[in-house]
C-alpha cells in the first residue's frame, strides 16, 4: 500500500474497522450495562490500532494489545479472574511501547503527526475549551470546513481558537478536504482574528495541515493572495497570539495561520517549508525518496527550537499524542496558558518583531 494514495488508505482502514467490529459485535454476549461496553470499547480501541498504524515498529505492539483485548473479553464473558495475567501484558505492552518510542526516526515521528486516530483540531478545543461557537464564511465567497473558527472560553477567559481540522471517515475528511484549507479558509480566519483583535481577545491557532489546498478553484480564487494578506496582518495584530503545531506544518497553508508571538510543538509534530513528498519530487523525481528528504530539512521540533522559530516542545504521551487524547490536550492546554500568562505581563508589536527578525542564522560577507 505504500505507493497508494493516503486517501484509499484511509478507506481501507475505515472499511477493515468497521467489519471487524461488526464480526466481534456479532461474537459478543448480548448483556446491556457496562460489561459489554467495556468490552466492545477494548475491541474498538485495538482494532483501531491495529488497523491505522503505519509505524513498521508497532506490529509486535499490536500484536500483544490484541492479546490484551482477547483476554478481557474472555474474562467478561466466563467471569474467570484473568487479572495476574492482564497485568502481565499490560506491563510489556507499557515497556515495549517506551522502548520502540524512545528511538523514532524522523519518518517514523512524521507518520506519527499523520497517524489517523491523532487529536485533530476540534478534539482539542472540546477538551481544552468552553462555550465555542463556530463562525462560517468569508464574508465574500463561502465557508471553509477544513478551517474552524470562534470564540471560546479558555479557564474562563475569552480566547479567539482557529484550528486546521481534518476528518476522520473518508466522507468527513472529503467534506474537511483532508485538512486542506482553501483560499476562504485563510480569510475567515483573518476575519477571526480582527474580531479578536477588536474585543481584546487572545489568538491561539492550531496547526495541522499538509499544504494548502493547490486546486484550480483554489488558484482562481487566488490562494497565494490570501496567505500572504494572512502573514501582513498577523504581524501587526494588537492581541497576543500562541500557535501550537498538532501534526502536520506543511509550507504556506500552515504559515498562512503560524505568524505568532510564540509557536509550540508537540513532539511527534513537523513544521516545514515543504512536505518530504512534495521536496522528494523536486530534488530527485522521485517520491519514494521522501524518508530521505525528511532527513534533510531538519523539520522535527528539536531543530525548529534550535534555530529559534519554536518557542517550546509539549510532550506527548507514552506511544503518541493518539493514544491519549485526554492526556495530549492537558499537555497543550497548560503550555498555552503558561505562553499566555507571559504575554499578558510583556506582549508588544516590537517584541513580536524582534522575534522573526531574530529567525535562523546569516553572517555578513566582507566586500571585495
Amino acid at each position: 500500500m505504500d505507493g497508494e494514495p493516503r486517501c484509499l488508505k484511509e478507506w481501507k482502514f475505515a472499511t477493515i474497522l468497521r467489519e471487524n467490529f461488526r464480526w466481534r459485535r456479532r461474537k459478543m454476549p448480548d448483556r446491556a450495562g457496562a460489561t459489554n461496553l467495556v468490552a466492545q470499547t477494548a475491541v474498538r480501541r485495538t482494532v483501531a490500532a491495529a488497523v491505522a498504524s503505519e509505524l513498521e515498529g508497532e506490529l509486535p505492539l499490536q500484536k500483544l494489545e490484541e492479546q490484551l483485548a482477547e483476554l478481557q473479553l474472555r474474562s467478561e464473558k466466563s467471569h474467570v479472574d484473568v487479572s495476574e495475567e492482564i497485568a502481565t501484558i499490560e506491563s510489556k505492552i507499557v515497556a515495549m511501547r517506551e522502548g520502540l518510542y524512545r528511538q523514532l526516526g524522523i519518518w517514523d515521528r512524521i507518520q506519527l503527526a499523520r497517524h489517523p486516530q491523532r487529536p485533530y483540531a476540534m478534539d482539542y478545543i472540546g477538551r481544552m475549551c468552553t462555550e465555542f461557537q463556530e463562525i462560517h464564511g468569508d464574508r465574500l465567497y463561502g465557508d471553509d470546513q477544513a478551517m474552524v473558527c470562534g470564540p471560546a472560553l479558555l479557564d474562563g477567559d475569552p480566547i479567539m481558537v482557529i484550528g486546521q481540522q481534518k476528518g476522520r471517515s473518508v466522507k468527513e475528511n472529503i467534506w474537511r478536504n483532508f485538512g486542506c484549507p482553501h483560499p476562504e479558509g485563510y480569510r475567515k480566519a483573518l476575519r477571526a482574528m480582527k474580531m479578536a483583535e477588536k474585543f481584546a481577545m487572545p489568538i491561539i491557532c492550531l496547526i495541522d495541515t499538509a499544504g494548502a489546498y493547490p486546486g484550480i478553484g483554489s488558484e482562481e480564487r487566488h490562494i497565494g493572495a490570501a496567505i500572504a494578506v494572512n502573514l501582513r496582518e498577523m504581524i501587526t495584530l494588537a492581541v497576543p497570539s500562541v500557535g501550537v503545531v498538532i501534526g502536520e506544518g506543511g509550507s504556506g497553508g500552515a504559515l498562512g495561520i503560524g505568524v505568532v508571538d510564540r509557536l509550540l510543538l508537540l513532539e511527534n509534530a513537523y513544521y516545514s517549508v515543504i512536505s518530504p513528498e512534495g521536496c522528494a519530487a523536486i530534488l530527485w523525481n522521485d517520491r519514494s525518496k521522501a524518508a530521505d528528504a525528511a532527513n534533510s530539512l531538519r523539520l522535527t521540533p528539536e531543530k525548529l527550537l534550535e534555530f529559534s522559530i519554536a518557542d517550546e516542545i509539549i510532550a506527548e504521551p507514552i506511544g503518541g499524542a493518539h493514544m491519549d487524547h485526554n492526556a495530549a490536550a492537558v499537555k497543550v492546554k497548560e503550555a498555552i496558558l503558561r505562553h499566555l500568562n507571559e504575554l499578558k505581563r510583556s506582549h508588544s508589536l516590537e517584541g513580536r518583531y524582534e522575534r522573526y527578525r531574530s529567525v535562523g542564522a546569516y553572517a555578513i560577507g566582507e566586500t571585495l
